[in-house]
């Protein structure tokens, strides 16, 4: 199959490597010339690095740098693609140009997908004026060429045969595909919002430092804690995915984005990447830290607006930063499929292949026992207010 990638970012780049290592030529295309230079660098030193490894030859190499090659302009893209990936900025605006150009010119039958994480495949689609049905959302996770997980969005307009196609073309480079219906953060985007913003919430009010959480998470199963992702990620964002979620669900409390994050961002510590988040990644000589997941705690020195002080009066144990956490996420799970997002198994699938988790947020009910759930929700909603609320699925399925 010939791929059309638009957009030759860091996505652009990820997506475009998948489909090589999966027999796919790929037509490349950016407005930026310069920018599908450095997505083609990207490429080849992602592929030099599976060499490195034994798992690609020389040989292949060549062959499959030769099967990667630039796209000047969208025509050029739908003179010859049998389905397009559009992974081009987070603008609404910019996306809707780019697939109102695409359904112009493509062959009706070629699907035209989006690697949106926030935004909504259905606005999206309604600029494809000619054939919406078409139009889906076909969300990867990075790095691209290693996360497993591909969410397969279905727009209100999206046909079965387009749903169908991406779901197969998502299996062809390995992947396991979710299907999801197009709502606010798909899935994991959504269900996994507590896993930082409730960690965030107990250094806000003073229960526990960021190091305590990171490691009773880390001993608790899951393999990096919530500042330590949020340093990987960046911790803008992350922030900006949350505000994001608090504006397309109405400002609902449980979404509302931190003051700690707003601060780190304004301060200009957004994680690894700026070499100091809410820990440090760099020595006196400039050198990224040697610690596997991040180096030591923030330098207070350094550019960054003081994080709330640990309040010892107010101190929770591990194992109740750990149960926060995980009832939070096991709830919006279940606001999730209460709302028809997805199935209950594909939002368990979901949150191990594209979040890491241990266990799926349903798998985890169940060990815990819905009434224990339950329960434990009732009470952090009298402590902490109405992000705590049970979901009105929990309720019903708990008391059939």
């Amino acid at each position: 199959m010939i791929v059309g990638v638009v957009g030759a970012g860091t996505m652009g780049a990820g997506i475009a490597q998948a489909c090589l290592q999966s027999g796919h030529e790929v037509l490349l295309h950016d407005v930026d010339e310069a920018a599908i230079e450095r997505g083609r660098s990207a490429v080849a030193e992602g592929l030099a690095r599976l060499v490195a490894k034994g798992r690609v030859s020389a040989d292949d190499l060549t062959a499959l740098l030769g099967d990667l090659r630039d796209a000047h302009s969208l025509a050029d893209v739908t003179a010859e693609a049998e389905l397009v990936m559009e992974a081009a900025l987070e603008d609404l605006g910019l996306k809707q140009t780019i697939f109102r150009a695409l359904d112009s010119a493509a062959a009706r039958d070629v699907p035209l997908a989006t690697n949106t994480s926030a935004l909504s495949v259905t606005e999206i689609a309604a600029s494809a004026e000619r054939y919406p049905g078409r139009v889906l959302g076909l969300h990867f996770f990075n790095p691209a060429p290693v996360m497993p997980l591909v969410e397969v969005v279905a727009a209100e307009t999206t046909d079965a045969a387009a749903l169908d196609a991406g779901r197969v073309f998502a299996e062809g480079l390995g992947k396991t595909a979710v299907v999801c219906r197009d709502s606010p953060g798909f899935i994991v985007n959504r269900v996994n919002r507590p896993f930082t913003l409730e960690a965030l919430r107990m250094v806000e009010a003073g229960e526990a430092t960021v190091e305590e959480i990171d490691h009773a998470v880390e001993a608790a199963g899951y393999p990096m804690g919530p500042f330590r992702l949020m340093d990987l990620v960046g911790i803008d964002i992350n922030y900006a995915v949350a505000q994001a979620l608090y504006r397309a669900f109405e400002e609902e409390e449980r979404f509302r984005p931190s003051v700690v994050q707003e601060q780190m961002v304004a301060a200009g510590r957004l994680g690894r990447k700026s070499r100091g988040g809410f820990y440090d990644y760099a020595d006196p000589g400039g050198r990224s830290s040697a610690a596997a997941l991040g180096g030591s705690p923030a330098d207070p020195a350094m550019d960054r607006r003081e994080l709330p002080a640990s309040d010892p009066s107010l101190a929770i144990e591990a194992a109740e930063i750990v149960s926060r956490i995980e009832l939070a996420i096991i709830n919006e799970a279940y606001h999730a499929a209460g709302e028809n997002v997805a199935t209950p198994p594909d939002i368990d699938r979901a949150l191990k292949l594209g979040a890491n988790h241990p266990r799926g947020p349903f798998e985890r009910a169940r060990e815990l026992g819905l009434r224990s759930v339950i329960d434990d929700l009732r009470r952090l909603e009298e402590r902490h207010g109405r992000r705590f609320r049970v979901a009105p699925a929990l309720w019903q399925v708990a008391t059939v």
